[in-house]
């Protein structure tokens, strides 16, 4: 039952226990809906089309139901959830847990009924369909300078006659047999220096901290020197591994932020923070918990023991670097948005919770604003705007958008609330990637017959074989890459107009527009499950599109430009959308096409150059602080320009480049007829 369906005219209390509604919203799908109190929570998710895995039927006994219930108040959703608001754990849950472990407060949904409101938090373990976290290493040259180096030396025995420590021994060896001076030495590793020399008959390998702290000591001869790099994005976790020896990447593996269950963009997780006392604390221990899983992951891949991890690196928005530090980010949450740091910050693994070395050093990149973080920074380290001659446009396109601008000479960055609408969020058929997912779309200009691929399978839905390809994952939704394209090839193919508006005059061309209430719609699939392009998807595409072009022309504006020179898409989003259709849309300026590029998981990269090359640390630190920040809050243009941007693909601003490449629709605007209730009278808008 859907939240239309509920009933509304009865008080809650005054009914019968069994008559009562409660609203349940499933985290990270956003699926919701009200339903009599004492359903089964598997049952609820399954009415919902809620992707939770289950084999045995309920039983309590592949454990692969199991989800967690989100404590809290929850203003997007209009909840306040609590753990009694589900029940307690049956007999059969107990059995599994005695048997085969729950981690601390997982549940199995199949033994869980509702009984008053809720959010449920689906983890990715649970999900039928996987979540595709895309977010390999990319190929790059280095210059392999890491910040831990290994020195093996030879040490002076102890003489009766020269009382000098252990440990001023060691320093000796090293500034004798390798020039290292006045090192630092932390007491986790005097506590073990001595067996350490003992066992190794005072040969030992010493991993040294940018030639200046030992942060390990081995008996013998040891060779084994890894580090991590470490992408902490608001949807996704990325982490590298890489051989710190030969540069590398031994083992990649991402993972769903399980903050999500929090709130799905920035700014909901603050709110949940100002919300709930204690907030900060719990989405600090989930991020932390699911790093650990990743390097437990990536230790695994490699083959070698966490031990072996000497060095990482991390990179994240403002709001994801401040959690993970385990800073509360209220701040980051309303004007002034004041960071409470901006410079690079080396701290031991063990001051934010990561389980590798025990005395290895992470080093966080630095922030460059409120709402421009450290992974800005990363793409900046990757894509060096600030050693390049020609105008650069760098857009690292998520919930929040990191844009910079420039060249050697001057570089502006910003950020712009996009939203999640591009990651599926907020579409009726949205989804996040995974297998199922539509994600590329083409739409034939005369028939406006559409044809689509989903991921996980190569074939177009109109080639021979695609059916029997798709039966294992099925189509289950359209993921951010196929929302850009479908709405541009919507208006290139004539169904929207300039304003967005879906065009009902279509209709008499193909029953594929069709009357949606008081619009219109185009159905992409028939069948289950129906995917329609609505209005509204049109409408939060524009919104999210024209925050970003305005943030960018915000910066033209201060450079005084009216053109760039060349483009790069960051981020795992800006990696899978094709380049020309985020043009169309007016999502990017006009440019050669050939001069637009992904620069793929480029604050990955960020983290891996700094991983490897310790002086890039010091270059970034430099930069950082060159960059003027903008705040677009407080522009008083940002409105203007948001205005024309809602139009397709701009109001005014012209494409001549992008003209050249496409065939751009003449202006036009939709004849607006609106179907009224049932399709009895139709109104011509003024």
């Amino acid at each position: 039952m859907t939240d239309a369906a509920a009933p509304a005219e009865t008080p809650a209390v005054d009914r019968p226990a069994e008559a009562r509604q409660a609203l349940v919203v499933f985290t990270p799908s956003g699926r919701r809906g009200r339903f009599p109190v004492g359903t089964p929570l598997l049952k609820a998710a399954r009415s919902l089309g809620v992707d939770i895995d289950s084999v045995c039927g309920g039983r309590a006994i592949c454990g692969r139901c199991q989800c967690l219930v989100s404590t809290g108040d929850f203003p997007k959703h209009g909840i306040v959830s609590t753990a009694d608001h589900v029940s307690p754990a049956s007999e059969m849950e107990q059995r599994y847990a005695r048997k085969k472990g729950l981690k601390p407060g997982r549940r199995l949904s199949c033994q869980m009924r509702l009984l008053g409101d809720a959010v449920i938090d689906v983890p990715p373990d649970s999900q039928v369909h996987k979540q595709v976290v895309r977010k390999r290493a990319e190929v790059r040259d280095i210059e392999l300078d890491p910040a831990i180096r290994l020195h093996f030396v030879e040490v002076e025995e102890p003489d009766m006659h020269n009382p000098t420590g252990d440990l001023e021994r060691l320093r000796k060896a090293l500034a004798e047999q390798w020039g290292l001076k006045d090192l630092e030495c932390d007491l986790q590793v005097i506590r073990h220096l001595q067996k350490s020399l003992r066992e190794g008959k005072w040969q030992v390998t010493v991993a040294v901290h940018r030639g200046q702290v030992i942060t390990a000591v081995w008996p013998g001869f040891y060779d084994k020197a890894y580090g991590l790099a470490v992408d902490v994005g608001s949807t996704t976790i990325a982490a590298h591994l890489c051989d710190l020896r030969t540069g590398e990447v031994v083992a990649s593996s991402g993972i769903m932020n399980p903050q999500i269950r929090f709130g799905e963009d920035l700014m909901s997780r603050v709110s949940y923070v100002m919300m709930n006392p204690g907030g900060d604390a719990e989405m600090t221990q989930v991020v932390r918990e699911a790093v650990n899983t990743l390097v437990e992951e990536v230790a695994r891949e490699a083959g070698i023991d966490r031990k072996a991890i000497l060095n990482a690196t991390f990179v994240g928005n403002p709001i994801m670097h401040h959690l993970l530090l385990g800073i509360d980010p209220t701040e980051l949450g309303g004007a002034p948005f004041a960071l409470a740091l901006n410079s690079g910050l080396t701290l031991w693994a063990s001051q934010i919770g990561v389980e590798i070395e025990e005395d290895a050093r992470v080093y966080i990149l630095p922030c460059i604003a409120g709402h421009v973080g450290a992974d800005t920074a990363g793409c900046i380290l990757s894509e060096t705007p600030h050693l390049r001659d020609e105008l650069t446009l760098m857009v690292d396109v998520g919930t929040n958008a990191e844009i910079v601008l420039g060249n050697k000479h001057r570089l502006l960055a910003c950020s712009s609330p996009t939203g999640p609408a591009f990651e599926g969020a907020q579409i009726s058929g949205g989804q996040r990637a995974a297998p199922g997912a539509i994600e590329r779309v083409r739409i034939d200009p005369l028939t406006l017959e559409p044809k689509f691929k989903v991921i996980g399978c190569d074939l177009w839905s109109d080639e021979p074989g695609f059916a029997e390809a798709t039966e294992s994952t099925g189509v289950t939704g359209i993921c951010g890459s196929g929302i850009i394209e479908v709405i541009a090839e919507m208006y290139l193919s004539g169904i929207l107009a300039t304003d967005g508006t879906v065009d009902g005059a279509m209709a008499a061309k193909s029953p594929r527009v069709e009357a949606d209430g008081r619009t219109f719609s185009y159905l992409l699939r028939a069948g289950e499950p129906t995917i329609r392009i609505t209005q509204n998807d049109v409408r939060a595409i524009q919104l999210a599109k024209a925050a970003l072009y305005a943030g960018i022309r915000l910066l033209m504006d201060k450079l005084g430009v009216d053109r760039v020179e060349r483009i790069m898409l960051a981020g795992a989003f800006g990696s899978h959308i094709d380049t020309k259709y985020a043009m169309v849309l007016g999502m990017i300026p006009d440019c050669p096409l050939d001069h637009v590029h992904s620069a793929g998981n480029a604050a990955s990269t960020g983290a891996r150059i700094a991983l490897l090359n310790q002086k890039a640390r010091d270059e970034i630190e430099r930069v950082v602080k060159q960059v003027e920040k903008i705040e677009t809050a407080v522009e008083p243009n940002f409105q203007a320009h948001f205005v024309n941007a809602m139009a397709l693909p701009h109001a005014t601003d012209p494409f001549p480049s992008l003209s050249q490449a496409v065939t751009l629709p003449p202006p036009k605007k939709a004849l607006n007829e609106r179907a009224e209730e049932g399709g009895r009278r139709r109104r011509r808008d003024r």
